[in-house]
């Protein structure tokens, strides 16, 4: 903001003062509407001489801000074209960047694990991040950490000493990512959903099929979807570290427990972050309690869907191939296909039981022929 003071300098807070001067109207207009992004207010304008414009009630959405917020995003997006302007940024006085790490439990729910405050999403910043993250809170090894292909988490990554690495952890990218990068590198909107759906292949033999058809429309993508180890976003083969999960859907669902949170001072804003946390762990725990006196361990969605995998399976030939291994073979009818299933292994040729981690229809077949719980 351009501004020229008289005998008044401007106050560092960003705050008005009587007697302070602005070089120009446009620079008035400009002071007031930073003012009330920074406060998250609005304001009136009075005008002395005859105004017929009226209005009878007040816009939540900053109608007076017309571009002003587009030109404060705009070198954010220069910098980074990925960057989502989302629950990250801090908008209060001191800026920065909300770091937030999300994990989910065995009943399904969405637990927020740690949280920091950053100078910005910087490689220090993320290896500040993960490193305590391992060290205080995710101490366990076989976990998967999703994210982005930001370089810094990538170097953050890379420089844990192993502790983000294989066999300790496994690093994958979530799949929106993946299909953002492929369509501003190749501009094939046509081509978007079948990268897409070669992430989601549950079996290697879904994710040749669907490979083999980007490779037919050019040597050129899959050459560039080489360069990301498939382990990494392609469910086939990350070893069932996802849970199934391909997005970051779960910390986008904490934005809402921080709404209003991002434009309060640092202070102001650990704290609203903690009882706000609190809040949600006291209810859910009060809810998982009421649940376990009830009976029910699952969650609503694992239970029918093992329900209806239950129920499918009586329409499943089973046939012992090796008892003592535990291995099985078995027919869909009427369809005719067939499927193997080892079960000391967790595994089966439909490929839900070793990425979802819950047992299929087929898993259930072999149970009940054995009679296993």
């Amino acid at each position: 903001m351009a501004a020229v003071v008289a005998e008044v300098p401007i106050v560092a807070d960003g705050e008005f003062a009587v007697g302070m001067e602005l070089g120009s109207r446009e620079a008035v207009i400009r002071a007031m509407k930073e003012y009330a992004i920074q406060r998250s207010v609005d304001y009136r304008v009075r005008y002395n001489g005859s105004h017929t414009c009226t209005r009878a009630t007040i816009s939540q959405d900053h109608s007076k801000l017309d571009n002003t917020i587009a030109e404060a995003i705009k070198p954010l997006v220069e910098a980074d074209p990925l960057l989502k302007v989302d629950g990250t940024h801090l908008y209060g006085k001191y800026k920065g960047c909300l770091l937030v790490a999300v994990s989910q439990d065995g009943n399904n729910n969405i637990v927020p694990i740690a949280f920091a405050i950053v100078e910005g999403k910087t490689s220090d910043a993320w290896h500040f991040f993960l490193t305590n993250l391992r060290q205080h809170v995710v101490t366990p090894d076989g976990v998967g950490l999703i994210s982005d292909q930001h370089e810094s988490i990538n170097a953050a990554v890379a420089h844990s000493n192993g502790a983000w690495s294989p066999p300790r952890a496994f690093h994958m990218f979530y799949i929106k990512h993946i299909e953002s990068n492929f369509l501003r590198k190749f501009k094939a909107p046509y081509l978007q959903k079948l990268v897409v759906n070669i992430g989601y292949s549950r079996t290697v033999r879904e994710y040749e099929v669907r490979y083999q058809r980007l490779r037919e429309r050019g040597e050129a993508y899959t050459n560039w979807l080489n360069r990301i180890p498939r382990e990494q976003y392609a469910l086939a083969f990350d070893g069932g570290y996802r849970w199934g999960h391909m997005t970051t859907n779960l910390v986008e669902c904490i934005n809402s427990v921080l709404m209003g949170a991002r434009n309060l001072p640092i202070t102001a804003l650990v704290k609203a972050t903690f009882y706000r946390f609190n809040e949600l762990f006291t209810r859910k725990r009060s809810e998982a309690e009421a649940r376990i006196n009830a009976g029910h361990i699952f969650s609503e969605l694992v239970t029918s869907k093992l329900h209806a995998n239950q129920l499918a399976s009586g329409n499943i030939q089973v046939n012992c191939f090796d008892r003592q291994n535990e291995v099985f073979e078995m027919r869909e009818m009427p369809s005719g296909l067939e499927y193997a299933v080892d079960l000391r292994r967790h595994r089966c040729d439909c490929g839900e039981f070793q990425v979802d981690r819950i047992p299929c229809r087929h898993v259930f077949a072999c149970c009940a022929n054995q009679r296993l719980d």
